[in-house]
C-alpha cells in the first residue's frame, strides 16, 4: 500500500482534512487521508450544530464550491433556521441542529464512495522534508509514506492538554490521546508556534430535565436547506430546541470553585475564544449581569443526550454538577459526562501564503485549528481550499484563491494570513466589507464557475446554476420592462400605506419600495401569472426579490470592490526588498518583509501599514 508516491495526504479527518480529502481526491489526485481513529471521521467535538451568523455563508460558499458540508448537514439536520430574518439579506444565515453520530457517519460514506481516496488508521508522528520541501509523512510505527503535497489539519490534538478543575491530562478531545511530535519538528524547522484554549460544556441526560420549565425554541415554519444541488431536501419533521436562564444562585455556587478553576489559578495560560467565553469567565467579565442564556440542544434524532450550549465550563465536576442543578428544569439532572477546556499548539497563520502554503516547506499546508481559528464552518473552509491547492499543485496548475469580495472564505484566509490572530479566530458578518455582495443566498451564482472551472464544481451544479440565474435575471427584467397603471397599483399600495402614483410606471420602481413585499407584487396578475408560466421556484424568487430592493447598494458595493481590486492586480515579487524604499516607515518594512504580501491591496489590511507607506510603494510599483 505505501510502495507508491501519494499526490496528497491528509493528516487528521476533523471537519477541515475531510473536505480537504474529499477536495483532492475530486480533482483526480491520490489521497490518503490518515487518522488516529477511523471511527471520528467528521466528529462534532462541540455542538451538535452547523451554520450560523456568517457561518451559514461560508457553508453555503463550500457547497457551491463542491464541497460536501452542506450535503452532510442536510442529510442529518434535526432542525433548521434562517437567523436574522428581520434583518437585510446580508445578515440572512442558514443554522441546523444536527444529528451528531449520523453526521459524522454521513461524512464517512461520503469519503469512502470517493474515488482516488485511501484511508489508514495511526497517529502521524513527524514529517519528512528534504532541501525545504514537503516528501511525506512518519507514523508512530516507524512507516514513511511519500507524497507530493501535505495537508496538516491536526484540530486541538498537538500536544492537546485536557482540563476538568485541577486535574489535567493529555488528549486532544475527551476519550482521546494528543498527537505530539509534529509541533517540535516544525519549530526545529524554524516555525513559530503558540497555545490556545478551547472548551466544552457538559452533556447531559434529556430524561432527566423538566422541559415544561423552558422556553421552546422550534425550526422554521417552512425549512429550508444549505445544499444547491438535488442531493439533499429540506426538512419535513423537526426537534425542538428548549432554552432557560443562569441565576444570581447559580453564579455563587460557580464561584465557589474559582479557587480551582484552571483559568484563575494560572494552570491554563493560554488565550480562548472572546465570542464563546465560559461559563465562569461570564460571570467573572460581567458581573453585573444576573443570568444568562442556556440553550438545551438535543444531540439526535433517537438519543436522549443533551448539550447544554451556554454552560461551556473546565470548573471541577462536583462544582459543574451542583451549579447546574440550580438551574430552572435542571433540577434532576444527570451528567453523561463533564465539561472541561483544552489546550493545544498552534502555528500563527502569516507563516502562510493565500493558498495556505506554508512559506518555510513547500508542499505543505495548514488548515483548521493548526492556524488559530475556531468553528466547524471556518476549519472546513480551509481544508477544502488547502486540499484544492494541494491538488492544483501536483497537476502544476495555477493556484485558487478568493478575494474579499469573492466569499467569506477569502476574508477568512486574508485576515489570517495578512493580520494573524492571537486567540482563537471566529467569522461574523461584520468582518466582511462586502457582505451585500457575499450573501447566503447567491454563493453559487458567485463561486460555482470558478470551481467548475478547476474541475470541481460537477456540470449538473454548473448546469443548475446557469438555469437558477436566469431565470432571476429574466425576472429582473420583467419588472424593468412592465408598466402597471395607477388603478392596478393604487389599492395596493393604499393598504401598505404607501405613496400612490398618479401615472403609469415601470414595475421595477414599485418592487423596489421597502413597504411593498413579493407578495404584495404577487397580486398583479400579469406577475402571477409569470411566475405560474416559467414554473419559478422560491429560490429563484427570493433571489428576483433581493436583486430589485438591493440594487442601489450592490452597485455601489460592486464599484467599491471594483477599485480595491485593481489594488489586488498590482503584485509584489515574493522576494522584494523593502529596505531599499527609505520612505517607508519602520514598522511597515518590518512587517511586509515578514508576512511578504502578494499584493498591494493585501499590504494595505496589513497592522501597522500606514495609506502614505502604500502611497510609496504604489509609486514605486508604477515606476
Amino acid at each position: 500500500m505505501f510502495d507508491k508516491e501519494y499526490d496528497v495526504i491528509v493528516v487528521g479527518a476533523g471537519h477541515a482534512g475531510s473536505e480537504a480529502a474529499a477536495s483532492a481526491a475530486n480533482l483526480g489526485c491520490s489521497t490518503l487521508l490518515i487518522t488516529m481513529n477511523l471511527q471520528n471521521i467528521a466528529q462534532m467535538s462541540c455542538n451538535p450544530a452547523m451554520g450560523g451568523i456568517a457561518k451559514g455563508q461560508i457553508v453555503r460558499e463550500i457547497d457551491a464550491l463542491g464541497g460536501y458540508s452542506g450535503i452532510v448537514s442536510d442529510r442529518t439536520a434535526i432542525q433548521f433556521k434562517m437567523l436574522n430574518k428581520s434583518k437585510g439579506p446580508a445578515m440572512w444565515s442558514p443554522r441546523v441542529q444536527s444529528d451528531r453520530m449520523r453526521f459524522a457517519e454521513e461524512w464517512r460514506l461520503l469519503l469512502e464512495q470517493t474515488p482516488n481516496l485511501d484511508f489508514y488508521q495511526e497517529m502521524v508522528s513527524g514529517l519528512i522534508v528534504e532541501n525545504g520541501k514537503i516528501k511525506g509523512v512518519k507514523t508512530s510505527l516507524g512507516i514513511e509514506v511519500r507524497a507530493k503535497t501535505v495537508v496538516l489539519t491536526n484540530g486541538t490534538f498537538l500536544n492537546g492538554l485536557i482540563h476538568i478543575g485541577e486535574k489535567q491530562f493529555g488528549g486532544g478531545r475527551a476519550g482521546e490521546r494528543a498527537a505530539t511530535g509534529i509541533t517540535e519538528q516544525l519549530v526545529d524547522l524554524g516555525f513559530d508556534s503558540g497555545r490556545m484554549k478551547t472548551g466544552t460544556p457538559p452533556r447531559v441526560d434529556g430524561r432527566s430535565l423538566d422541559y415544561s420549565k423552558m422556553i421552546e425554541q422550534p425550526g422554521d415554519e417552512i425549512p429550508e436547506k444549505f445544499s444547491y444541488t438535488d442531493l439533499s431536501k429540506p426538512l419535513t419533521n423537526q426537534r425542538s430546541c428548549y432554552m432557560t436562564y443562569t441565576s444570581s444562585e447559580v453564579h455563587d455556587l460557580l464561584r465557589e470553585g474559582f479557587d480551582r478553576s484552571p483559568m484563575f489559578n494560572g494552570r491554563i495560560k493560554s488565550i480562548g475564544p472572546r465570542y464563546c467565553p465560559s461559563i465562569e469567565d461570564k460571570i467573572n467579565r460581567f458581573a453585573d449581569k444576573d443570568r444568562h442564556q442556556m440553550f438545551i440542544e438535543p444531540e439526535g434524532w433517537n438519543t436522549v443526550e443533551v448539550y447544554v450550549n451556554g454552560f461551556s465550563t473546565s470548573l471541577p465536576e462536583d462544582v459543574q454538577f451542583k451549579a447546574l442543578r440550580s438551574v430552572v428544569g435542571f433540577e434532576g439532572v444527570k451528567f453523561f459526562r463533564p465539561g472541561y477546556a483544552i489546550e493545544y499548539d498552534y502555528f500563527p497563520p502569516t507563516q502562510l501564503t493565500h493558498t495556505l502554503e506554508t512559506k518555510l516547506v513547500s508542499g505543505l499546508f495548514f488548515a483548521g485549528q493548526i492556524n488559530g481559528t475556531t468553528g466547524y464552518e471556518e476549519a472546513a473552509s480551509q481544508g477544502l481550499m488547502a486540499g484544492i491547492n494541494a491538488a492544483l499543485q501536483v497537476k502544476e496548475e495555477e493556484a485558487f484563491t478568493l478575494k474579499r469580495s469573492e466569499a467569506y472564505i477569502g476574508v477568512l484566509i486574508d485576515d489570517l494570513i495578512t493580520k494573524g490572530t492571537e486567540e482563537p479566530y471566529r467569522m461574523f458578518t461584520s468582518r466582511a466589507e462586502y457582505r451585500t455582495l457575499l450573501r447566503q443566498d447567491n454563493a453559487d451564482f458567485r463561486l460555482t464557475p470558478m470551481s467548475h472551472k478547476i474541475g470541481l464544481a460537477s456540470d449538473d451544479r454548473m448546469k443548475r446554476m446557469e438555469e437558477k440565474e436566469k431565470k432571476a435575471n429574466d425576472f429582473v427584467q420583467f419588472f424593468k420592462e412592465t408598466s402597471v397603471t395607477p388603478q392596478e397599483a393604487n389599492p395596493v399600495l393604499e393598504e401598505k400605506k404607501s405613496s400612490l402614483i398618479n401615472q403609469s410606471g415601470k414595475m421595477f420602481k414599485l418592487f423596489a419600495r421597502p413597504q411593498i413585499t413579493l407578495n404584495d407584487i404577487r397580486h398583479f396578475e400579469k406577475v402571477s401569472a409569470y411566475i405560474k408560466e416559467n414554473d419559478l421556484d422560491k429560490e429563484v424568487l427570493e433571489q428576483t426579490e433581493i436583486q430589485v430592493k438591493y440594487s442601489g447598494y450592490i452597485e455601489k458595493e460592486k464599484n467599491n470592490a471594483d477599485k480595491l481590486n485593481r489594488l489586488e492586480n498590482i503584485k509584489i515579487p515574493k522576494d522584494f526588498d523593502y529596505t531599499k524604499l527609505k520612505s517607508l516607515s519602520y514598522e511597515a518594512c518590518e512587517k511586509m518583509t515578514r508576512i511578504k504580501p502578494a499584493t498591494i491591496s493585501q499590504a494595505s489590511r496589513i497592522s501597522g501599514v500606514s495609506p502614505s507607506d502604500i502611497s510609496v510603494l504604489l509609486v514605486y510599483m508604477g515606476r
